[in-house]
């Protein structure tokens, strides 16, 4: 026979065990597969200047997710989506620019970080961002903050300050250019004050800390300077991007494709030398 008290007693149990909650069921999240920045910009200057299909190392399978989010857009045949980014992914890739509302350099199919990650929402995550930074004025020239931090550090390594006839964002400045200061990244330097082992020295330190660099002389049509266009900054002109990626391949940045006639130095991004 029960008595009154373990009657409440089980009772009291019961409720206890009515309102206790329920466990939550464990939540499952797959992690996006991540895209390098700094991959996919280093193919696509390089990648549309090569001969032949060869991919850049270390970029394909960044280059894939791109290209996979472009084909899914309706911008890229599938033939094309294979991790290599040449013309025509450039070109695909300015197309989507396009449609965001781009215009001019920033529509020129070379990857901003924006754009990069608005193709990629839901399908992939950006890492190692590469931004230009802004406007500054530096030597009486307009720059970026990225191109005048890496200048700053190849005069540190030249152990003196350079002169600029001519910097970035320049449309219609030098004939002889090309336009490839139109966008960003670009620079000329003054070397009449310059020995010619100075200006071999100038040249090394550009190179050393991620500029594709040449020294112009009379011989090529031009006044003696250095050009230099910073490897990878996403302003960069379609024509500094063809110099830079022809830089890659062993040549001297001119329309004749000739010859790299530079000093040899590793080629390194900005990004690349900062980390050592």
């Amino acid at each position: 026979m029960f008595t009154k008290a373990a009657v409440l007693t089980a009772l009291t149990a019961a409720a206890f065990a009515v309102a206790a909650p329920a466990q939550a069921e464990p939540v499952t999240t797959t992690a996006l597969p991540t895209a390098n920045m700094e991959a996919v910009l280093k193919a696509a200057q390089i990648d549309p200047r090569r001969a032949d299909d060869t991919q850049t190392p270390g970029a394909h399978d960044s280059v894939l997710l791109v290209e996979q989010a472009l084909q899914a857009k309706g911008l890229l045949a599938a033939q094309y989506v294979d991790g290599y980014f040449g013309t025509t992914t450039i070109a695909a890739y300015s197309q989507y620019q396009k449609s965001l509302g781009y215009t001019g350099i920033d529509a020129s199919g070379l990857p901003g970080k924006t754009s990069l990650e608005k193709l990629g929402e839901g399908r992939y995550t950006v890492t190692n961002p590469v931004s230009a930074g802004s406007h500054v004025t530096y030597h009486g020239v307009t720059l970026n903050t990225r191109t005048k931090a890496m200048l700053v550090a190849a005069e540190g390594l030249f152990g003196s300050s350079v002169s600029l006839t001519q910097g970035s964002y320049n449309p219609g400045g030098v004939d002889a250019s090309a336009g490839t200061h139109d966008g960003g990244g670009a620079m000329d330097i003054s070397v009449s004050n310059l020995s010619s082992t100075s200006r071999t020295t100038l040249l090394k330190a550009l190179r050393k800390v991620g500029f594709a660099a040449w020294l112009r002389t009379p011989a090529q049509g031009f006044a003696y300077h250095i050009h230099a266009m910073a490897i990878s900054d996403p302003d960069l002109s379609s024509g500094a991007q063809h110099q830079t990626g022809d830089y890659y391949l062993g040549m001297n940045g001119l329309a004749g494709r000739g010859a790299d006639d530079g000093p040899s130095v590793p080629k390194v991004t900005w990004e690349e030398y900062q980390r050592g």
